[in-house]
């Protein structure tokens, strides 16, 4: 039997990273997927808002089955964009990962992937929340103040929300070994975001213009080694963010 077997759906909630955070580290959570039709408050990284109308996204957060090390954390958001990358290769369209947690379709976001954590010494319970655009709404005004335009993965071809997160949590638990072998999913990841060569605009806070910049690497510990006016560097998860045009 799958370690993500264990499903339970809502029509509207909050939010699943939220309904979620309440159960971390409880014996009913482990392996427990939270699906929910609508988010009151679906959110990404940093704060910003996740907006999806009704219907229209895969919208879920699933708990690992155990503990993992808790200077291992930042491996789940790339282990979990990998399990999504490969779901969706499965139904023919074709998706490029960007760090540190989107997933392309065409060159536009397509789904988000945020985190949640409960450490407790040296241990730490997971649950990757992942948001996914299946479906385009048929009213577009509820797209107008999204900038940059997302992409759906209706736009490549119709995918059945439930289908999808079927196949996302076996891939899920195929792969569920690599979260003991960061230098696999690292090399995965890589390889499914284009690197090295992708062409990334980064934003660091605190300084008023972005730059542009290469793409070398995911590096241990989840930063990405970026090369810039000839010089490479290390970008920090916690001091930057990509922009897309």
């Amino acid at each position: 039997m799958s370690r993500f077997s264990q499903i339970r759906s809502v029509g509207v909630t909050d939010s699943t990273n939220e309904d979620m955070a309440q159960l971390l580290g409880r014996p009913e959570s482990r392996g427990l997927t939270i699906v929910a039709d609508f988010q009151r408050r679906g959110s990404g990284r940093k704060g910003r808002a996740w907006i999806a109308p009704p219907g229209c996204a895969l919208l879920f957060t699933t708990a690992l089955p155990e503990p993992v090390a808790a200077d291992a954390l930042w491996l789940v958001p790339f282990w979990s964009a990998l399990a999504v990358h490969s779901a969706l290769a499965h139904f023919g369209v074709s998706t490029l990962l960007q760090w540190p947690n989107d997933v392309l379709v065409g060159g536009r976001k397509a789904a988000g992937i945020l985190c949640i954590s409960r450490v407790t010494g040296a241990l730490a319970w997971a649950a990757a929340g992942i948001g996914i655009n299946v479906r385009r709404p048929a009213d577009a005004s509820e797209l107008a103040h999204i900038d940059p335009p997302p992409a759906f993965v209706g736009d490549v071809r119709p995918v059945d929300r439930d289908e999808l997160l079927a196949r996302i949590l076996s891939a899920m638990d195929r792969s569920y070994g690599d979260l003991a072998e960061p230098a696999r999913i690292v090399t995965s990841w890589n390889r499914a975001a284009g690197l090295p060569g992708a062409r990334y605009r980064v934003a660091l806070d605190g300084e008023e213009a972005p730059f542009e910049a290469t793409a070398i690497a995911l590096e241990d510990g989840g930063a990405l080694e970026v090369e810039h006016a000839g010089v490479r560097r290390s970008i920090s998860l916690a001091d930057a963010r990509v922009l897309r045009g």
